[in-house]
């Protein structure tokens, strides 16, 4: 022990990265559905090494978070905004009515029961399961002109709040979404989810978990055209009108491609690739001739491409919609196989309204990929790198943003570094999504700088907190686990009946899903997932979980300044 005190306390880096490690290790643990996951797991074990004494610059623990909720504001920017319409209303006024009666059960519990500015901070954070406050409030804390030891006495109980808060802050919703609301109203989820991806499908089938139709693979053939063809004479793009969701992608002649345009004409003996849905390509086989075996040296390149949605004339339009209006000029041999939306896949279904940002995924050629894309957005390369002047512009406006004061029913207020960036991470974000030649900030690196950036700056945390934690935890423990019960169902409870009530949120699966996303419980949305066994919830989680993470984020500072009790040293 004493060899693993003088090697942290000679190089304190040392003790984070073994914070980090062994906090991601032990949130990995699964018992039954509950994991801990691993930024609490690195809290916890950050107040087990933080016994030892160590001691490491808080300017590293600044830096990282405002990096982290940089990535954050950046990575949701192009959904929150557009959640900011008429159509999405209702599900916005849900999700701030989740984070308003989270705010104020915070706030009710914090005078009731006596509780600091940093424990009632720690109470929103863990109960609320938002580990952004941690960062916001803390650096609130820091700005009040305190002794830099009550600082850190009130900086250590937000610790101490989110860790006893924490476990049952993500199991509450849990509960709640998978369970609670269910039986209550009930609603078979599973039976439900089918029904909405029925509606969205326009009628197709929906699956069950572990099936897939094969039929409606992408595939390609091969035809030979016979002599009494329907396809001679023809040229390639008339069969392409006439196959509908097929495309004809090369015309064998002799020993060579012809060089496909709009007047190459089929003839007898032609072999014609064509590419599209199975059930589709049986359609073709009737119009051109009988199938053959692809020669031995026969290449026919095709390519996944990823394209970001940013033409707004297609922002809020169905999938269905804009196939259908789409020429077969426009759409010749592209298809549509996925769409992501805030890294989440949604429900390919004809229903489906596209938002700019989302990530669209195509099959087709190079060349007939090229066409589309101009009309969509932007393609996502491996090779696309930062936009640093940019990055170092949008850190700069956020730390700006975050010096700026406000009066609060008279208490002087500001939002921190940790806020300014967060907002201006969502300007930049936005910024990207309808101008992709500027802030480029590549998803590998954002979600790099999120992931790292919370990891480092938790994991400094808890060691910071160390024996402080502990003193802490035996005043308050079993008191403030039950008041973090109660913040973390008291807003599901009311935020759920509201919106279905009030609010016209009828539909079981989107009501769930707002309640997941409301209280940005990732958690309790995968819990819906596996209980719908299907993507339907996703939608509207995105939507709730962008509003969410901006305005929880913002109660850190709040707290901070609406409650006046320091901590007694």
């Amino acid at each position: 022990m004493e060899l693993i005190r003088h090697l942290f306390g000679s190089q304190p880096l040392l003790a984070l990265f073994a914070t980090i490690a062994l906090g991601y290790l032990i949130g990995k643990i699964k018992v039954g559905n509950f994991t801990l996951g691993g930024i609490a797991g690195t809290l916890l074990v950050g107040v087990v090494i933080g016994q030892l004494g160590v001691d490491i610059d808080s300017n590293i623990k600044n830096i990282f978070f405002a990096l982290f909720i940089y990535a954050v504001g950046f990575q949701g920017g192009p959904q929150f905004f557009h959640a900011l319409n008429r159509r999405s209303l209702n599900q916005l006024v849900s999700s701030f009515v989740m984070c308003l009666t989270g705010l104020l059960c915070v706030l009710a519990a914090a005078w009731m029961f006596g509780l600091d500015r940093g424990m009632a901070a720690g109470l929103a954070a863990g109960g609320l399961t938002q580990s952004a406050i941690l960062g916001t409030a803390g650096d609130a804390l820091a700005r009040l002109g305190l002794s830099p030891a009550l600082v850190k006495t009130m900086q250590t109980n937000v610790a101490v709040g989110y860790a006893v808060c924490y476990i049952f802050g993500s199991l509450g919703p849990i509960i709640m979404v998978s369970w609670f609301f269910p039986v209550v109203m009930k609603w078979d989820i599973r039976a439900e989810a089918l029904k909405l991806a029925k509606v969205m499908s326009g009628g197709r089938t929906e699956l069950e978990p572990g099936q897939f139709n094969a039929i409606r693979d992408i595939v390609t053939r091969i035809y030979e055209v016979t002599a009494h063809s329907k396809a001679i004479g023809k040229t390639a793009l008339t069969l392409d009108k006439e196959l509908d969701d097929a495309a004809v992608e090369a015309v064998f002649r002799d020993s060579g491609a012809l060089e496909l345009s709009d007047t190459t004409v089929i003839q007898a003996g032609d072999r014609v690739a064509v590419t599209g849905m199975i059930d589709v390509l049986g359609a073709a086989g009737n119009a051109i001739g009988h199938e053959v075996t692809p020669p031995r040296d026969l290449s026919l390149v095709e390519e996944n491409r990823e394209i970001i949605l940013t033409n707004r004339s297609l922002n809020g339009r169905e999938v269905g919609e804009i196939h259908d209006h789409a020429n077969v000029e426009i759409r010749h041999g592209v298809f549509l196989t996925a769409v992501k939306r805030m890294g989440r896949d949604l429900p390919l279904l004809n229903k489906l309204q596209l938002k700019t940002g989302d990530e669209l995924h195509f099959v087709g050629s190079p060349v007939d990929l090229d066409r589309v894309q101009s009309k969509v957005g932007y393609k996502i390369t491996a090779a696309e790198v930062t936009d640093f002047i940019f990055f170092g512009i949008g850190m700069l406006v956020g730390i700006l943003i975050g010096m700026i004061e406000f009066r609060l029913w008279g208490v002087p207020v500001s939002i921190g570094s940790g806020g300014g960036c967060l907002l201006s991470g969502l300007l930049f974000g936005w910024l990207r999504s309808v101008h992709p030649r500027f802030a480029a900030l590549p998803v590998g690196a954002s979600n790099f700088l999120r992931d790292f950036g919370l990891a480092v700056f938790v994991g400094i945390v808890g060691i910071g907190a160390g024996p402080q934690a502990l003193v802490a935890i035996k005043q308050y423990g079993l008191t403030l686990f039950f008041l973090g019960v109660g913040v973390t169902l008291i807003p599901q409870i009311i935020t759920f009946f509201f919106s279905y009530y009030l609010l016209g949120i009828r539909n079981p699966i989107e009501a769930l899903a707002c309640v997941a996303g409301g209280r940005s419980a990732n958690p309790a949305f995968a819990a819906l997932l596996a209980k719908a066994g299907n993507a339907t919830p996703v939608v509207s989680f995105t939507v709730t979980y962008a509003v969410a993470n901006v305005f929880l984020t913002l109660w850190g500072p709040v707290i901070v300044g609406v409650i006046t009790k320091n901590a007694v040293l």
